[in-house]
């Protein structure tokens, strides 16, 4: 089953269980990968199903984040359980340790000396990354090149 289809089942179920809040992100979930086929005119695989449902995530963080800054934790929180539900149709994250050992694998690959190099580093650690199959954040990989590099 595709996470597309497995998406529109969990609707299906949670419309029936009365579950309001998780009708509502998986009703969007679903909305926002539909439109992503009509761009592509075809269907989506589980590859770029993953990236739509990752730029929500990252869309509901960003909203929190600004709701924080303007002292609206019902919203915040709103925000958050819209997090989970989405995360929990993404495949694991890679942790810390793996980012960091695929950022030092990518330095010595690349003989990176200095943050001049850090393109160079962010390409082949979110390559080595993207093989594991585990979902990756470029801003934590970002973040774990530039400590490595002292920029």
């Amino acid at each position: 089953m595709t996470l597309v289809e497995r998406i529109a089942q969990d609707l299906t179920a949670a419309m029936k269980a009365q579950d309001g809040a998780r009708t509502s992100v998986l009703r969007m979930a679903k909305s926002a990968l539909k439109n992503r086929e009509i761009d592509r005119k075809g269907p989506l695989d589980d590859a770029e199903a993953v990236k739509v449902l990752q730029t929500l995530v990252k869309q509901r963080e960003e909203s929190a984040e600004q709701f924080r800054k303007g002292r609206r934790p019902e919203l915040v929180a709103k925000e958050e359980a819209e997090i989970v539900v989405l995360k929990a149709y993404l495949p694991q994250e890679a942790g810390d340790a793996e980012i960091t050992a695929a950022v030092e694998r990518a330095v010595a690959e690349t003989g990176a000396a200095s943050p001049k190099d850090m393109g160079k580093v962010m390409k082949a650690a979110l390559a080595a990354l993207a093989g594991t199959g585990k979902a990756v954040d470029g801003k934590r990989v970002n973040e774990a090149v530039r400590k490595r590099l002292g920029a």
